[in-house]
C-alpha cells in the first residue's frame, strides 16, 4: 500500500509541475530532438570538452576519412584549436518502441582555421545513436559524419 502511495505522489507531482509550467515530458522523437538540440548548445559554448560528455562510456565516433574513436580515445585528443566551432540541426529522430534507443540525423558545419589562419567553414551529414544508460540518462552510443557540399549552394 505505502508504494501505490508512493507511486500516486511522485505522478500527481509530476502532473502538478507539468500543468504549473505548461509542458508536458518530451518523449520519442521530441526527446531526441531536446537531447541533440541540448548536445549542440553544450558543444557551442565547451567546444571538445563538452562533446565528450554526452558519449556514452562505451560510446565511439566514426570519424570522416576512417577508423573510429572510443571515449577514451577522444579524452586523449587536444583541445579543439581557438575558432573552432561546431553546430548542427537534426533533420530527423526516432525513437525504438522499447523507448531506450533512438538515433538522430542531419547537417553540421564544422568552422576552423585553415593552414593560412583563415575561418573556413565544412559543411557535412551526421548520425547520432542515442541509449538510454542504466542510471536513465540519455548518451550517445555512435556518432557518425562524412564531408559534403554545403547543402544551400552545392559547393
Amino acid at each position: 500500500m505505502k508504494k501505490l502511495v508512493f507511486v500516486f505522489l511522485l505522478l500527481s507531482v509530476f502532473a502538478t509541475i507539468s500543468v504549473a509550467t505548461g509542458q508536458k515530458p518530451s518523449s520519442g522523437a521530441d526527446l531526441l530532438i531536446q537531447l541533440e538540440a541540448n548536445f549542440a548548445a553544450d558543444v557551442a559554448k565547451d567546444g571538445h570538452a563538452a562533446f565528450i560528455t554526452h558519449f556514452a562510456e562505451d560510446g565511439v565516433e566514426v570519424v570522416d576519412g576512417g577508423g573510429f574513436d572510443t571515449k577514451e580515445a577522444m579524452r586523449k585528443q587536444e583541445p579543439w584549436p581557438e575558432g573552432t566551432s561546431l553546430a548542427w540541426t537534426p533533420l530527423k529522430a526516432d525513437m525504438a518502441a522499447s523507448g531506450d534507443l533512438g538515433y538522430t540525423y542531419g547537417n553540421f558545419v564544422l568552422t576552423s582555421k585553415n593552414k593560412e589562419g583563415k575561418l573556413v567553414a565544412s559543411h557535412g551529414k551526421y548520425t547520432s545513436i542515442w541509449k538510454r544508460q542504466p542510471d536513465g540518462q540519455w548518451k550517445v552510443v555512435l556518432d557518425m559524419g562524412n564531408s559534403s557540399p554545403d547543402p544551400k549552394t552545392g559547393k
